[in-house]
């Protein structure tokens, strides 16, 4: 049975799509809420609803594969995302929460 949210001032956006000729392409639903304002961080800011949650974080390198990853409370992104950009390896990473899957964001090097 598909998931979705319960509330109908959720709706589906496109799909979010993995574009890269690696074992890890991939397309996820992606669901916004009907009036939401779009977070705008500052650099190094982790915003409200993801350090809300459970999170899978997945490191990609600049050829799409994924070279680490790990399952955090949202209240430690920040430090996991320092962690894989501790060195040049990562390039990129995807946060998804972690029990749907749903696809929540990607960060990029400031």
């Amino acid at each position: 049975m598909p998931m979705k949210p319960a509330s109908p001032e959720w709706t589906p956006s496109p799909k979010f799509k993995h574009n890269s000729n690696t074992p890890y392409k991939a397309s996820h639903a992606v669901f916004i809420r009907k009036n939401a304002v779009q977070a705008t961080p500052n650099v190094n800011e982790v915003p409200q609803v993801p350090a809300s949650r459970l999170l899978s974080v997945r490191g990609f390198d600049g050829t799409h594969f994924m070279r680490t990853a790990d399952v955090v409370e949202g209240t430690a992104l920040g430090d996991v995302i320092e962690t894989m950009f501790g060195g040049d390896e990562i390039a990129y990473i995807h946060v998804h929460n972690a029990k749907p899957g749903c696809f929540a964001a990607k960060v990029t090097r400031a």
